[in-house]
C-alpha cells in the first residue's frame, strides 16, 4: 500500500494514525488541529521557509489540512507567504508576540533592584503593570517594610480608569485606541471612579503633561496610588510603575513626595530598558 493509500484509508488526515500518534497524541477536533498548527510554526521556524507539500509531509497529512492550517495562520498574520514562490514564512504576528513575550521579560528583570529600592525606600508596596488587552496586568511587585499586609497585586488584571498604572497606560496609548477603549462603559468601583468618558479625558491630558497619575480610592475604599511610565529604547511607554498604600499614609502632603520618587524610578527604569542611549 502506497503512502496515499494509507492516508485515504486509515483517514489519518483527520483522526487517527501516524499523525495523531506524533502530533496530536491522542487528541480530536479543535486540539488537534492547534497542535497541528503549532508544528506548522516549529517547522517554518526550523527551516525558515517551506511550500505545502514539504509541511504536509512533515505532519504526516494530505495537503487539502496543510493548505487549510496555513491559511488560517496567514490569515492571523503568523505566517505570510512568498507569491513568487510558493513558500511559506514566518510572519510578523509570530515577531510581535516574541517581542511582546520578551519585553515582559525584560522588564521583570530589569525591574527587581528598581522596585525593590523604592519599596525600601518608601516603605509601600511597588508593583510594574504593563497593558493587557483592556486592563493592566501586574507582573513585578515588591513590598516595603510598611506594607506587610498588603494585598498581593501579582498577576492581577485591573482596569485602566479607576487605578494610576491603568491611567498612565491609557493616556499613553495610540489616540484611536484610547478613544476605543473610552467608548466602551465604564465601571463605577467606588463614590470617586471617573466613570465620565471626558472627565477621563481631562484626567488623561493631566497625566502626560505632569509625567504620573494619582488614584485616591478609586478602586478600592481606603487604597491610594501613584504612578509613573516606563518607556523603551524607542520611547514608547510599555509599562508603568507605581506605589500603593492606604490613604492614611499617602495623603495629600505626601504625594507630591511619592511622585517624585515614583517619577524618578519610572526613568531610572526607562533607562535600563535602553531609553535615552
Amino acid at each position: 500500500m502506497t503512502r496515499t493509500q494509507k492516508k485515504q484509508s486509515d483517514g489519518s488526515a483527520e483522526t487517527g494514525g501516524t499523525a495523531e500518534r506524533q502530533h496530536g497524541r491522542g487528541a480530536s477536533g479543535g486540539v488537534q488541529s492547534v497542535d497541528r498548527a503549532v508544528s506548522v510554526l516549529e517547522i517554518l521556524a526550523r527551516h525558515g521557509e517551506a511550500g505545502v507539500t514539504e509541511i504536509a509531509e512533515e505532519l504526516d497529512v494530505h495537503k487539502s489540512t496543510a493548505f487549510r492550517l496555513l491559511g488560517v495562520l496567514e490569515n492571523r498574520g503568523l505566517v505570510a507567504q512568498a507569491k513568487d514562490r510558493g513558500k511559506y514564512y514566518l510572519g510578523a504576528g509570530v515577531l510581535r508576540l516574541a517581542g511582546a513575550a520578551a519585553v515582559r521579560l525584560d522588564i521583570s528583570q530589569e525591574g527587581v533592584p528598581v522596585c525593590r529600592e523604592l519599596a525600601d525606600e518608601l516603605g509601600e508596596t511597588v508593583n510594574i503593570a504593563v497593558l493587557d488587552d483592556d486592563a493592566a496586568v501586574n507582573i513585578m511587585q515588591a513590598r516595603g517594610t510598611a506594607s506587610v499586609t498588603a494585598q498581593n497585586w501579582l498577576g492581577r488584571r485591573t482596569p485602566l480608569h479607576a487605578t494610576s498604572s491603568g491611567k498612565v497606560l491609557l493616556a499613553h496609548m495610540p489616540p484611536t485606541l484610547r478613544e476605543g477603549l473610552l467608548a466602551r462603559p465604564l465601571p463605577r468601583f467606588t463614590e470617586r471612579t471617573i466613570t465620565g468618558a471626558s472627565m477621563l479625558r481631562a484626567e488623561l491630558e493631566a497625566v502626560v503633561e505632569q509625567g504620573y497619575a494619582v488614584t485616591l480610592e478609586e478602586l478600592e475604599l481606603g487604597l491610594a496610588a501613584v504612578a509613573a511610565p516606563v518607556r523603551s529604547h524607542d520611547g514608547k511607554v510599555i509599562a508603568s510603575i507605581s506605589v500603593s498604600g492606604p490613604v492614611y499614609r499617602l495623603n495629600a502632603d505626601r504625594l507630591p513626595e511619592l511622585a517624585k520618587r515614583t517619577v524618578a524610578a519610572g526613568a531610572e527604569l526607562s533607562r535600563r530598558m535602553g531609553y535615552g542611549f
